[in-house]
């Protein structure tokens, strides 16, 4: 591709007519399909801000009703951690020494 410094004026001339034919075969086009042909958005997904509050709202109303079904008490309070008994961790401990034990002994 030459420069543009490089053409002459008829081919500069030509390229205008060229340019200006596609512009319309652009505009034309873009009536039929009912798109605009302002070029590629520069919008990458996202979600505007009504959007974002209509979520919000939306969030805090299911909230308020699964906390309304709950005793004032328990709705402040947090969940209780579970706790494993002392059997439990015993059991636990017992099959990971049982299983390294297997591991280790063939060496």
């Amino acid at each position: 591709m030459s420069n543009i410094n490089e053409l002459s004026i008829s081919q500069l001339k030509r390229a205008v007519i060229l340019k200006e034919k596609i512009a319309d075969l652009e505009r034309e086009l873009s009536s039929l399909i009912g798109t605009s042909s302002a070029g590629p958005s520069t919008r990458k997904g996202g979600m505007s801000a009504a959007g974002r509050a209509r979520i919000a709202a939306a969030q805090k109303k299911r909230w308020a009703k699964i906390k309304a079904g709950l005793p004032a008490s328990a709705a402040a309070a947090k969940p209780a951690k579970r706790k494993m008994s002392a059997a439990g961790r015993a059991a636990i401990s017992a099959a990971a020494k049982a299983r390294w034990a297997r591991v280790n002994g063939g060496k």
